[in-house]
């Protein structure tokens, strides 16, 4: 089959030949990179990727296929996918089809034979920028590449309806407020014997508590944490009330909601390989992060810095003792052996253990 060109122009003016793969089509994004040497069909259907062209480090991509019980969502939420080479022949046992197939099914454009290093590179030293993907470089686009933001994040991807999984008569019940949370998440909270409510984003703390859960758990989702005003007053309310657990997006908008402030990172933490520094013991662990934002460490007087980012010192968890409540930045279902061999859902335990104790 003849390869079709196709280029990646970025807001910077630089320029990427590639070939097409996937769906045909234009697309237009913020360019990020992630780090990880497998898991993409998570990285393609994890809502915090909404409005992102994703960039895979890792040279090869799909060499052991597609499967839907990797998903993290519903449907693919990237606007695009650039590698430096796919599999077009993939070997596993659990494949169920190609790279190529997947992206063409969930309407993903994608793009190989792209120097990804190089292109890393640039945004590593220039921070994360907006490009466009075209069938010419798209020299005459720079204002409204430019121009492009993703908005309204949260309200994308966010269930609209209460869900209920796991077991109904479990020992804990958790309201899980979801502006966005990966399958895994909720996977890894039933595994553990919890009872799981999913609320909508749009929940208020009246309705979060109505469900008399034992403790509530905010999820990851994309976009920027400012935008979520009214969810950040109705955190407010929530506080105090019941054990909190906030992850990736939930960490960022209980800082907001505690009076921190957040900013753009220059290029985020994106990947499964993301090392973090618990200030507790000292140890480095290897966690899984997908955000673009970071809470500014000097803006934390509610609370304490408990974990952080070993490459660039930006805050990866608070601890609230007055407010019964923690985050952490990355994924907790991804660590195993935190603090003493007490993971992260064991603290979050704990704290409702107590709960219903004095109640």
């Amino acid at each position: 089959m003849k390869k079709k060109k196709v280029y990646l122009t970025l807001e910077n003016g630089d320029v990427f030949q590639g070939y097409r793969f996937g769906a045909d089509g234009n697309a237009v994004g913020e360019l990020v990179f992630s780090t990880g040497m497998v898991g993409y069909v998570e990285t393609l259907t994890d809502p915090s990727n909404l409005g992102q062209i994703v960039v895979q480090t890792f040279p090869l991509i799909g060499n052991y296929g597609v499967n839907e019980n990797d998903a993290e969502s519903d449907k693919a939420w990237v606007s695009a996918y650039v590698v430096r080479e796919y599999c077009e022949t993939p070997s596993n046992f659990r494949s169920e089809g190609t790279l190529d197939e997947y992206l063409k099914k969930q309407g993903v454009i994608g793009i190989y034979g792209v120097d990804t290093r190089q292109l890393t590179k640039i945004l590593r030293e220039n921070g994360v920028m907006n490009a466009r993907i075209s069938d010419k470089p798209a020299l005459d686009d720079y204002d409204d590449t430019a121009a492009y933001a993703v908005k309204d994040a949260v309200k994308t991807v966010a269930p609209q309806t209460k869900e209920y999984y796991g077991d109904e008569n479990a020992i804990y019940t958790v309201a899980l407020w979801n502006f966005g949370a990966k399958k895994s998440t909720v996977a890894a909270l039933v595994k553990q014997g919890c009872r799981v409510i999913s609320m909508p984003a749009s929940a208020t703390a009246e309705e979060i508590l109505a469900t008399n859960a034992d403790g509530v758990m905010l999820s990851d989702g994309p976009g920027d944490p400012m935008e979520n005003t009214s969810i950040i007053a109705e955190i407010k309310k929530l506080l105090g009330k019941k054990p909190v657990l906030g992850a990736g997006l939930g960490h960022q908008l209980v800082a907001l909601a505690c009076g921190a402030e957040t900013a753009k990172s220059k290029y985020g933490h994106r990947g499964s390989n993301q090392p973090v520094k618990s200030l507790e013991d000292g140890k480095v662990y290897i966690s899984t992060q997908n955000h673009g934002y970071e809470i500014i460490s000097e803006t934390v007087k509610v609370g304490k810095i408990n974990f952080v980012n070993v490459n660039d010192g930006a805050c990866e968890g608070i601890a609230y003792a007055e407010q019964k409540a923690f985050t952490t930045q990355f994924a907790p279902e991804s660590c195993n052996d935190f603090c003493g061999g007490k993971p992260i859902f064991e603290k979050f335990f704990a704290l409702m253990k107590k709960e219903k104790e004095n109640a």
